[in-house]
């Protein structure tokens, strides 16, 4: 098990019934992801086909993450990818939930993650500054 706090906070959003796949990402790259390193079978046989449209949607937050976009989703066959982007960064959390989910709850679990991460992504910035002092 890695030591790793986001992909704990990832590995607990997995736990939620409706959470396939998720993962911190951005165009081309996958940052972090659970620490089991699995996506549920569902979302396997449609990744490839999900990840170039994730890519797509990358040049979007790309272009409107610095005037405030904070989420983005889309629908494809029978999934909705969700993006909960940190502010003023072309990074997010992705969520792969079934088309047909109750978003309300995840949608709820999402953005209390994303905070999470948000204050893990600045302590961690905070103790490389010091480190580099």
């Amino acid at each position: 098990m890695r030591d790793d706090p986001i992909a704990v906070v990832l590995d607990d959003l997995l736990k939620l019934d409706d959470v396939l796949a998720c993962m911190v990402a951005r165009c081309n790259m996958i940052s972090v992801m659970p620490t089991n390193d699995s996506f549920d079978p569902q979302v396997n046989q449609v990744w490839d086909i999900i990840h170039r449209a994730m890519d797509d949607v990358f040049g979007v937050i790309r272009e409107y993450s610095q005037a405030g976009l904070g989420e983005i989703e889309f629908r494809m066959q029978d999934f909705e990818t969700l993006f909960y982007i940190f502010p003023d960064t072309e990074n997010a959390l992705v969520a792969i939930v079934p088309a047909l989910a109750n978003k309300g709850l995840i949608e709820v679990e999402m953005e209390n993650a994303r905070r999470e991460i948000l204050k893990i992504m600045g302590e961690q910035e905070k103790d490389k500054m010091l480190a580099t002092a």
